[in-house]
């Protein structure tokens, strides 16, 4: 009779929705250590804070959020092993981020075989891009293509007159990314590059590449990069003595460039996501109540004193949510799931509202950024 006792005990215990395997598990991976922790750091903060609120709030249709985060280190071989052992050993899912281009493009053959949708916070758009780039049909990613902020750089510069410029770009992912197309979207904008130089992603010095530019007498600068590099080239500028406008990327709009930057980011201008000027917005603006909602949790939280709000704050907030909500109308089975994210129509996120096709796993267009500028040490709209 004890046996049987037992027995039932047992089977009551592994029907228990208080057990992991009554959970839905989402692998998350960034860059927590290596040259663009500054990003993945935070990301994670917001995956986890995100993750909390859902699980408070009932789950998934009652079921909790399990997240595994791990640590890319920036490196593109360790990120493809951790998406192997999210997929084939944890069982995810779905996975979350990583936070580089190069590291992203390592993880899209093996999201692929794996048949695990994986939704990046990465810039570039070649891991949503096919043909060469390889097949990107359970890829998604929630920032910007950088299509997209090149298109609204433009849009900028043709308006204000500024037709002739000098470019450069990182010689890593992002930056040949970016490289790509500009030098594709040029001639519709009539855009002329009178020079295009590259440097490294971790060079600390730019000066002679921005002296070939000056010469090349051109009317406004644009350097591709994210991280270091895009400050240490606006001190460059303001060193070289060169009374020339500069424009960065839209992965630059951060307060972690002013302060690296200093008075040289002064006047800088650059493509960013709504959430840098959020309070500019008009109430009109379907973003502008959500974003305000996530600053006031992210403040609440302390994580502000650390790592301020910049244009990447969204990005992990936005990729889950795209498979949340995904998860709640079809459930987990693969193929429902990632069908499911590709017909994301009007979710109105953090980074723009997105509308995705088979053709576009991101969904952006370009209202869903503007151009800021620096002023008295903060961003705000550019003039």
């Amino acid at each position: 009779m004890r046996k049987i006792f037992c027995f039932l005990s047992c089977l009551m215990l592994l029907a228990s929705p208080a057990l992991s395997e009554d959970t839905i598990k989402l692998g998350a991976f960034f860059d927590l250590s290596g040259r663009a922790s500054f990003i993945g750091t935070p990301s994670k903060l917001v995956a986890e804070m995100l993750v909390d609120k859902i699980n408070a709030e009932g789950g998934i249709n009652g079921r909790k959020i399990e997240l595994l985060m791990a640590d890319t280190e920036g490196d593109p071989a360790k990120a493809a092993n951790i998406a192997t052992k999210f997929i084939h050993k944890d069982k995810v899912v779905a996975i979350v981020g990583p936070t580089l281009t190069d590291t992203g493009m390592n993880v899209k053959k093996i999201v692929d075989s794996g048949k695990t949708p994986i939704v990046m916070t990465v810039g570039g758009d070649p891991v949503i891009m096919g043909g060469k780039f390889g097949s990107f049909e359970w890829v998604f990613k929630s920032p910007q293509r950088s299509k997209i902020a090149v298109e609204r750089l433009f849009t900028y510069l043709k308006d204000k007159g500024l037709t002739k410029v000098a470019l450069l770009s990182a010689d890593d992912g992002f930056g040949k990314d970016g490289l790509r197309w500009m030098e594709e979207l040029a001639p519709a904008f009539g855009i002329e590059m009178l020079v295009k130089e590259s440097f490294g992603a971790r060079d600390t010095d730019m000066t002679a590449q921005l002296t070939k530019a000056k010469n090349a007498g051109p009317q406004a600068l644009v350097v591709w990069t994210t991280g270091p590099a895009g400050a240490i080239s606006a001190k460059n500028v303001a060193q070289l003595g060169i009374d020339l406008p500069l424009f960065q990327c839209h992965g630059l709009p951060d307060p972690k460039y002013i302060e690296l930057a200093g008075p040289a980011s002064e006047g800088n201008r650059m493509p960013a996501t709504k959430l840098m000027v959020v309070d500019e917005l008009p109430d009109t603006d379907p973003q502008k109540a959500v974003i305000q909602e996530f600053v006031k949790l992210y403040v609440e939280k302390g994580y502000d004193k650390q790592f301020p709000i910049n244009t990447h704050s969204g990005y992990a907030w936005d990729a889950i949510r795209l498979i949340v909500d995904a998860i709640a109308k079809v459930g987990t089975e693969p193929e429902a799931l990632r069908a499911e994210i590709e017909k994301t129509q009007n979710y109105v996120g953090i980074s723009g509202i997105y509308n995705l096709t088979p053709e576009d796993h991101n969904g952006l267009d370009v209202d869903s950024m503007v151009m800021v500028q620096v002023k008295d040490g903060k961003f705000v709209l550019a003039d």
